[in-house]
């Protein structure tokens, strides 16, 4: 008799990894959550709002999931795609509600994909963001050996009359930022070129002084949350960039209205060490870096110049990148 199996797709390991997981789902859960895991459609209700706007927001972690692989290491991917959704929804001033997950591999390991599961849960947990859904997919013969697929959805919400507001930036108003925790999930295709991973994915393991580990480590460093640091200091906010592809000035650009235009002030900070590595090793031209990957920075805010000292008090690492100005 032929089974499923046959063809490649194992039911068996699929049931066992959704028994893993199941405690770090509900872990999530709050008041809100109703009903339980297996059904159809997560149920989520929306309370203690006026006049509720929701955002969304969907994003996978991209190359760097092969990094992951290399190293066999799967327990900060799970934060790279919850955080990376998150921040976004977060440059509305929305407040995270529920995330929803998609896995999809070509073998079902099911430790690997509760560990996995288990990182999203805990930066939903961060949050206070259910988990409220998700698939996990076999793909026979779809996939090249130990590669999978990682991507999510995120819904946050937030008063119609408290959503940062683009248009009510003007020249004169100050670029604050704060700093990321390093790539994020962003520049991956770069840095597998530079550094030759493809051909030789064992130079992950080599120990960098200047970093205090190893390359691997460097760069599986997870995308960082920026929610519950800035949520307090979102009534001094005009409008916020979330640095991601594309880089500083074009992210920033997006959260300024039309006829005004960011001044940076690349002096203000230190890009940190793994940088300067991949810019070294791959002899990157300064214009490229600073299109390609963060550089350091992770959000920036637009505030009001009466304002700015009150935001800085409020978040001790962040620092004053630049300003707006009109365009020229």
């Amino acid at each position: 008799m032929t089974t499923y199996s046959d063809a490649g797709v194992d039911l068996d390991a699929a049931a066992r990894a959704k028994e893993l997981f199941k405690p770090f789902v509900r872990s999530t859960f709050g008041p809100q959550v109703l009903g339980d895991i297996g059904l159809f459609g997560g149920l989520f209700k929306l309370e203690g709002f006026k006049e509720p706007v929701l955002v969304s927001s969907t994003d996978g972690v991209g190359t760097k999931l092969k990094l992951a692989t290399w190293m066999g290491r799967y327990d900060t991917i799970g934060h790279d795609v919850v955080n990376q959704s998150l921040n976004d929804v977060l440059t509305t001033g929305a407040k995270p509600l529920f995330f929803l997950d998609y896995i999809a591999m070509e073998e079902m390991v099911p430790e690997r994909v509760a560990v996995i599961v288990k990182g999203i849960a805990e930066a939903c947990r961060a949050a206070g963001c259910a988990l409220i859904g998700g698939e996990t997919s076999q793909l026979s013969n779809h996939f090249q050996e130990g590669a999978f697929e990682l991507c999510g959805f995120l819904v946050g919400v937030a008063e119609r009359s408290q959503l940062l507001n683009p248009s009510k930036v003007k020249a004169g108003d100050i670029l604050i930022a704060v700093p990321s925790s390093g790539l994020h999930t962003n520049g991956y295709s770069l840095v597998r070129h530079v550094f030759g991973l493809d051909k030789d994915p064992s130079l992950l393991h080599d120990r960098y002084p200047e970093l205090g580990r190893t390359l691997g480590e460097a760069l599986l460093e997870p995308h960082r949350p920026y929610y519950p640091l800035l949520a307090p200091a979102l009534p001094l906010v005009k409008s916020m960039g979330h640095i991601t592809g594309d880089g500083l000035e074009d992210n920033v650009a997006r959260a300024l209205p039309p006829g005004l235009r960011a001044r940076i002030d690349y002096e203000s900070w230190q890009p940190p060490t793994i940088f300067g590595i991949i810019q070294e090793r791959g002899k990157v031209s300064q214009e490229e870096m600073f299109r390609v990957f963060n550089m350091g920075v992770g959000m920036v805010m637009t505030v009001e110049k009466a304002n700015a000292d009150a935001l800085l008090r409020l978040l001790p690492e962040a620092w004053v990148v630049g300003d707006v100005s009109k365009s020229i």
